[in-house]
């Protein structure tokens, strides 16, 4: 099977013929929310609908079966099926990538992960915190994750994702190593949120196809002017054209690039709201996409008029860009 990753460093930069400028091809990748019904069930139409809404938006690729999708909330069917349908609906035109990582013992691990496998999604992200779960050290998490790899096809190109729950395991210098010596991994969902630590990441895996994909919209344009791959964050289900925007404007026109940035910066403390019904809302209300505010992480009683009208001042002046 053909995965649609983008791989090859040939496919990863853009050469000006006039400047003879060398520039890297950034990307936006919105993680997936879960639509339900009115009666808690998983809404596909809607899945369907809100992943072309990504596309129209120019997003390169979206995060399926992530902790956006309340993934832990989700049956094993539920995930599988979630990061089918949206890779069945966007097809070659975007690359998917999805997790759906979530068991405690090895062999559901395996299980899981092999079926997100045969969706035909382009990349498989492994969570760094279902590696050795207990958190005793470096080694027996790179045991934990080589035990893993020998059992998922070596053709599906793989990632890792900093998943903040049930409790964030961020990725050490050593960590970074043993991945970038198995030639296996193509995708880090960075949620550091730290600056310096950042660039060190960055610098480590210079030269190689693992890229870092910044989900933390306050040090995102630090972190593209460093050589990040682009952004991957809970924030492009809020405004996914800017995100778009900004990856294109960072070598074309810095001053606007840095004014845009400084927007999703401080937009991205809305964040701190109740999402992903605050997420919902705005598919809905100003997106126009008609899908409801049911969720299974949060009650829908979170969604204050308070909220609404932060939402809603933020799209607002989102689109004054």
């Amino acid at each position: 099977m053909s995965r649609g990753l983008l791989l090859r460093k040939e496919q990863d930069f853009d050469k000006n013929a006039k400047s003879g400028i060398i520039k890297m091809k950034r990307e936006a990748y919105p993680t997936m929310i879960t639509p339900y019904t009115a009666q808690g069930e998983v809404d596909f139409e809607a899945v369907k609908k809100i992943a072309l809404w990504y596309k129209d938006a120019g997003c390169d690729g979206i995060f399926a079966s992530c902790q956006s999708s309340e993934i832990f909330f989700l049956t094993e069917d539920e995930r599988v099926n979630i990061a089918k349908t949206v890779k069945q609906t966007v097809g070659d035109s975007m690359t998917v990538v999805a997790s759906g990582h979530v068991s405690d013992g090895f062999e559901d691990q395996v299980r899981e992960l092999n079926r997100i496998c045969e969706t035909g999604v382009d990349g498989l992200i492994l969570i760094t915190n279902r590696m050795d779960i207990e958190n005793t050290g470096d080694e027996k998490w790179i045991e934990d994750l080589s035990r893993l790899i020998e059992k998922l096809p070596e053709d599906v190109p793989l990632g890792l994702y900093e998943c903040p729950y049930p409790y964030k395991r961020l990725l050490t210098e050593k960590m970074i190593a043993f991945c970038l010596s198995t030639g296996r991994f193509r995708f880090i969902k960075d949620t550091c949120c730290d600056e310096k630590e950042i660039e060190r990441r960055l610098k480590q895996t210079e030269g190689s196809e693992f890229y870092l994909y910044n989900a933390n919209a306050q040090t995102l344009y630090a972190s593209l002017k460093a050589g990040a791959k682009g952004y991957c964050g809970v924030m492009a289900n809020f405004h996914p054209d800017l995100y778009v925007k900004l990856m294109k404007l960072m070598d074309a026109d810095d001053e606007k690039a840095q004014r845009i940035a400084d927007f999703l910066s401080i937009a991205a403390f809305t964040e701190g709201l109740a999402y992903p019904v605050t997420a919902k809302y705005h598919i809905a209300h100003n997106a126009g996409i008609p899908i409801t505010t049911v969720t299974r992480c949060r009650k829908e009683s979170e969604l204050t008029d308070y909220h609404r009208m932060c939402v809603d001042q933020m799209d607002r002046l989102a689109k004054s860009f």
